[in-house]
C-alpha cells in the first residue's frame, strides 16, 4: 500500500486560509442575518405598549425581557398563581400588575393604557392539573381567553397572539410529525379541550370582527424561569430531584419521546408571530422538530447534574396515550422564518446552571403538594414525562 506523503495528509496554507475565510463568512453571515432580525424586531415593538398576561411565568418572563430590550412599553398582568415575582426582570422598565384574567377590574386596568399589542400567556397548566381540577380549568382557559378577547377587541390591538399548546388539537393517533392542519376530537384531559376552546376562540373573533389573532402552539418548552412542582414540566421536575440527589421518576418505559423546545426559542418564535404578516389568522407550531426519549433525558440530567441516585419507573398516567410527539416546523420556516436553533444538551446545562444560580428562590418556590414524591420523600411519583404539556 502506497505510503502517503506528509504534504497530502496535511492541509496547504492556501486550503487553511479558504477553510478559514470560509468560517469567518458564515460567521459574518450568521451575525448579518441577526442583525437584520434584530432590527426588524426593534422597529416592530420600539415604543408599542404591549401587554403579557402570564408575564411572570418561564415564558413570559423571558418574553417580557427580550420586548423591554427591544423598547416596547410592557405590561405584565400574573396573579402569580404559578409565576413568581422574583422572576419578572427588576431592572427592565415594565408595569406590574398582580391579578387574574377573569378579575374584570384588573382587565379595565391593564386595558387603559391602550396596549397595541396582547401576547396571552396565561392559563391554568396543565393536563393532570386539569384533571385535577376540572372547573378552574375551564374558567380561566374558556372564559378568561374569551374576556382577553373582548377586551383586545373593544381596544382595537394590532395583534393578539395566543399560546396554544401541542397537547391541543393532535390527539394521540396524529401521524409524525405532527402538522397545524390535522386535527383530533380524541382529547383526554379538560386542558386539551380548553386550549382547544381558545382557538376557536381566537378563530371567532378573527373572522367576525377582523381581530388579528395569531395562535402558536408550544412543544414541550423548558430552560431558565421554570419553576418545578407537582404540575410542572417534567425538565425542571428533572433538574430538581437530580440537585437534590433523587432518584428521576419516569412514568412509562422511558421510550416515550417529546420535541424538547428552549424557551428562548419559543420567545423568538413569538416576536416573529407578533410581527409577520404572514401568521395572522394562522395557527403555528412553535418546536424543535427533533425527538428525546424521556430515558435519554433522564441520564442527561443526572450525568449534567452529577446525580447518582438513578431512575426509577412508575405506570403511565391514565390520561396519557401519546407515546411519541415531534412537531412538524415546516410551516413556521415558511411564514415565520422561524427554526429554532438551540442544541438541546446546551439548553439543558443553561437551565442547570440557571437553576444554581437561583437556588433560594426556587427551593423556597417550589411546590410539590403533601402527597407528592419530594415532599413525601420517595412515596410517591413527581410530576414526569407525561406530566410534560
Amino acid at each position: 500500500m502506497k505510503t502517503p506523503r506528509f504534504s497530502e495528509l496535511c492541509y496547504t496554507n492556501a486550503q487553511i486560509w479558504s477553510l478559514q475565510s470560509s468560517r469567518a463568512i458564515r460567521r459574518a453571515s450568521c451575525a448579518l442575518v441577526l442583525g437584520r432580525i434584530m432590527s426588524s424586531f426593534r422597529k416592530a415593538y420600539r415604543e408599542k405598549t404591549v401587554l403579557v398576561t402570564g408575564g411572570a411565568g418561564a415564558i413570559g418572563s423571558n418574553l417580557c425581557r427580550e420586548l423591554a430590550a427591544l423598547g416596547a412599553h410592557v405590561i405584565v398582568l400574573d396573579d402569580l398563581s404559578s409565576g413568581f415575582r422574583w422572576n419578572i426582570p427588576a431592572d427592565a422598565p415594565m408595569t406590574f400588575v398582580e391579578g387574574d384574567i377573569l378579575d374584570e377590574v384588573k382587565l379595565k386596568r391593564v386595558f387603559f393604557d391602550k396596549p397595541e399589542m396582547v401576547f396571552h400567556l396565561a392559563g391554568f397548566f396543565a393536563n393532570q392539573n386539569s384533571v385535577d381540577h376540572p372547573e378552574r380549568d375551564l374558567l380561566v382557559n374558556g372564559l378568561g381567553t374569551l374576556r382577553v378577547l373582548e377586551y383586545s377587541q373593544l381596544a382595537d390591538v394590532e395583534r393578539f397572539v395566543f399560546a396554544s399548546s401541542s397537547s391541543t388539537v393532535y390527539g394521540g393517533d396524529a401521524p409524525l410529525p405532527l402538522t397545524e392542519d390535522y386535527v383530533s376530537l380524541k382529547l383526554t384531559t379538560p386542558y386539551q379541550a380548553t386550549k382547544m376552546l381558545g382557538e376557536l376562540y381566537c378563530n371567532f373573533f378573527f373572522h367576525h370582527y377582523g381581530m388579528r389573532t395569531v395562535k402558536t402552539r408550544f412543544f414541550n418548552n423548558y430552560g431558565p424561569g421554570e419553576v418545578p412542582g407537582q404540575y410542572r414540566n417534567v425538565i425542571p421536575n428533572f433538574i430538581y430531584c437530580a440537585l437534590k440527589g433523587l432518584p428521576l421518576h419516569v412514568t412509562g418505559t422511558g421510550e416515550e419521546t417529546r420535541d424538547f423546545t428552549y424557551v428562548r426559542d419559543i420567545v423568538d418564535g413569538l416576536l416573529r408571530a407578533g410581527m409577520m404578516e404572514a401568521a395572522v389568522g394562522q395557527e403555528i407550531n412553535l418546536a424543535s422538530g427533533k425527538e428525546t426519549s424521556i430515558g435519554e433525558l433522564a441520564c442527561m440530567v443526572n450525568d449534567l447534574a452529577g446525580n447518582r441516585s438513578g431512575i426509577q419507573y412508575a405506570s403511565r398516567r391514565k390520561w396519557d396515550n401519546k407515546t411519541r410527539r415531534v412537531g412538524s416546523t415546516q410551516k413556521a420556516e415558511e411564514l415565520l422564518g422561524f427554526k429554532a436553533k438551540t442544541d438541546f444538551s446546551v439548553g439543558l446545562q443553561n437551565t442547570i446552571a440557571w437553576f444554581r444560580s437561583n437556588w433560594d428562590n426556587i427551593n423556597t418556590s417550589a411546590d410539590f403538594g403533601t402527597n407528592s414524591f419530594v415532599s413525601a420523600n420517595y412515596e410517591s411519583s413527581l410530576g414526569s414525562a407525561t406530566a410534560a404539556d
